[in-house]
């Protein structure tokens, strides 16, 4: 069972709706306030919450997060267990274990630890080189930061740890001492880190950039670009850092777009191609929005990447995003010479696969162009989605007449 808890407050028990319960046996690892059927206390954030079933019998064990409507994350489901010391570091190394066939000494950046799909619900842990970026997504991990800062140096001895947390726990975080961009450990001067992807190097902005520093879960996608690339004309729309950029470079393009609304964005892949000076193709950086540029450019691309950020935050903007992937799938057929590819890309969690992917196979219809579908793809090795709502990342290949 888990940790004996102090004699003068018993342990916090809560019990679950029906659907809750067959929710967490089938591998679920959230529970919501409106499922909560009893509890015999107020919790803690942060505190080890255990469920029993309508049977008394234990059924699961997680935080507790009081001021979520996402009630209790859990930990671990089944039979009963002590969530001491030896639990926590076999918890962690299993994560490991999944990481370790997947990359050579080419790569050094990935993900090390993915949330609710590793069994560290509301966690990430990416790697850039010598740097671990640790991000938070509920206060309730505050209370076991320590015991997991010193689990990742026993592991990763002499790398530096840095903090991030998602903007809705940044007040508590403060409250608590703690703050966004915080190194926790060792140094990062200027707060830029050079790391590298497949024999690439790139730079993550670890400090303050998007998500933890670089968007690491295109890895697989990018290469796949890389092996279409050759004797192309390319532009990667909403570049971002150029991720996309130099892996059509190094498959041999014959020029590479960057087009992005960030200047910053572009700076960072203009950097980025610096950094990599083996590259030989022309590459171009283009400051504008991208919807209004595909409408109003006559330029013309033998590769279109599409890789917008999230269209649809919330469910009620999941019908808008659908429309709007089409127009930006059809903006780019547009674009796009004869025999050229298509790789259109989606992060928004709350549209589906197959509405994403049936939204730009509709574009492709409606362009009166023959057309073949080549691959659709979703999450990489090490960014693994466990349970539906984890399913976030999709992308479609297609060629054009």
């Amino acid at each position: 069972m888990p940790d004996a808890a102090p004699a003068s407050r018993p342990r916090l028990r809560l019990r679950v709706s029906p659907a809750a319960e067959s929710h967490l046996r089938a591998g679920h690892p959230w529970v919501y306030e409106s499922s909560l059927r009893g509890q015999n206390r107020e919790g803690d954030p942060g505190e080890l919450a255990v469920i029993y079933d309508r049977r008394d019998r234990f059924l699961a064990i997680g935080l507790y997060d009081p001021g979520s409507p996402l009630r209790v994350r859990v930990l671990h489901q089944g039979p009963p267990v002590t969530l001491d010391d030896g639990w926590w570091a076999a918890h962690l190394d299993a994560a490991l274990a999944r990481r370790a066939p997947l990359f050579g000494p080419e790569t050094d950046g990935y993900r090390v630890i993915n949330g609710e799909s590793d069994g560290w619900p509301g966690l990430v842990v990416d790697r850039y080189a010598g740097v671990l970026v640790l991000k938070l997504y509920t206060a309730a991990w505050f209370a076991h930061l320590d015991r997991v800062l010193g689990l990742l140096q026993a592991r990763f001895a002499d790398f530096a740890v840095v903090l991030r947390l998602s903007r809705n726990i940044q007040a508590k975080a403060a409250a608590a001492g703690l703050r966004d961009g915080q190194v926790l450990a060792g140094e990062v001067p200027g707060g830029t880190v050079v790391f590298h992807e497949t024999g690439l190097a790139f730079e993550a902005e670890v400090l303050q950039g998007q998500k933890t520093g670089f968007f690491l879960d295109q890895r697989e996608n990018r290469r796949r670009v890389e092996g279409y690339a050759r004797d192309r004309r390319v532009l990667n729309a909403f570049s971002f850092s150029g991720g996309f950029s130099l892996y059509a470079a190094r498959g041999g393009a014959r020029e590479v777009v960057s087009l992005d609304i960030s200047a910053h964005a572009l700076a960072s892949a203009a950097r980025n191609f610096a950094l990599n000076p083996e590259l030989r193709a022309p590459h171009e950086t283009v400051q504008a929005d991208v919807f209004d540029w595909l409408a109003q450019t006559r330029r013309t691309f033998d590769l279109v990447i599409l890789d917008p950020p999230s269209l649809a935050r919330r469910e009620q903007e999941r019908a808008g995003a659908i429309r709007a992937y089409s127009k930006l799938a059809a903006d780019g057929l547009r674009r796009l010479a004869p025999g050229g590819l298509l790789i259109s890309a989606s992060c928004s969690a709350h549209v589906s696969a197959e509405e994403f992917w049936d939204a730009v196979r509709g574009a492709a219809r409606r362009s009166g162009r023959t057309w073949r579908e080549l691959h659709t793809t979703q999450h990489a090795p090490d960014h693994h989605a466990g349970f539906p709502e984890a399913q976030y990342l999709k992308a479609i290949f297609l060629q054009l007449d």
